[in-house]
């Protein structure tokens, strides 16, 4: 059985990982990894650690920004074991494997690793619906990569196994994260030029907002929408914010 979930590492700094890593994937019918920025790619540890599964490594996708990597993504979940400034909604790995796979069936789902020392940086989690946590002893907390993959992976698996019809399509797509990106983007410029945000710090108070948006669950039309808004308060800003 196929699960259509992409695997996400950021930053990963040994290369076996990314092949535990992989063959965690295959036992449990994963195959879509995409790496951003690995410290080595390709390496004879990652085919190693591999065992198996490297066709998996040979399919993976290098990409070098996490907003490249989740530009066609609609529903993206990242791990996380350490507390947070600001409340991100958050999902223990069966209801997170549940939730993904539901997603999968009508868009992209990705998970979200970070690098193994560090995690993920709180602007990586602003691209993420939801924090994928896993329980462990409170004084010992750390999982080794391909360990936590593996835990998602297994999931993913029984929920694949154990699933109902998947909910009828919406209407209308879900936004993706290139669609959200810009539109935050274009969000942050109005906001700046009417006074609201103060340019020199505006990543706090931009956070917040994202993550008001995020629970929201936007979808193409949506976001279209707040655009135009945007583009009337402020016609001066282009809708493109690549222009």
């Amino acid at each position: 059985m196929r699960v259509n979930v992409r695997i996400i590492l950021v930053g990963t700094t040994h290369p076996g990982n990314i092949g535990a890593t992989a063959r965690a994937m295959k036992n449990m019918g994963l195959a879509d990894l995409t790496l951003v920025k690995p410290r080595y790619f390709p390496h004879a540890d990652a085919t190693t650690r591999a065992s198996g599964a490297e066709d998996i490594l040979q399919s993976t996708k290098l990409v070098d920004s996490l907003t490249e990597a989740l530009s066609d993504c609609t529903y993206v979940a990242g791990a996380s074991a350490r507390s947070r400034s600001i409340g991100w909604p958050s999902m223990a790995p069966r209801d997170c494997a549940q939730r993904l796979l539901q997603e999968s069936a009508h868009g992209v789902a990705a998970a979200v690793f970070g690098p193994e020392q560090s995690g993920l940086t709180n602007e990586d989690l602003d691209r993420c619906n939801t924090l994928l946590t896993i329980p462990t002893e409170a004084g010992f907390s750390s999982l080794n990569l391909a360990m936590a993959v593996q835990i998602l992976a297994y999931e993913l698996r029984v929920a694949g196994i154990t699933a109902e019809e998947p909910p009828p399509e919406a209407e209308t797509p879900s936004a993706t994260g290139a669609e959200l990106e810009n539109f935050y983007m274009h969000l942050e410029q109005v906001l700046t030029g009417a006074g609201f945000l103060d340019p020199q710090n505006p990543r706090l108070l931009m956070r917040r907002l994202r993550r008001l948006f995020v629970k929201a669950e936007l979808d193409q039309n949506e976001v279209n929408i707040l655009r135009g808004m945007l583009a009337a308060l402020d016609p001066e800003v282009p809708k493109d914010p690549a222009e």
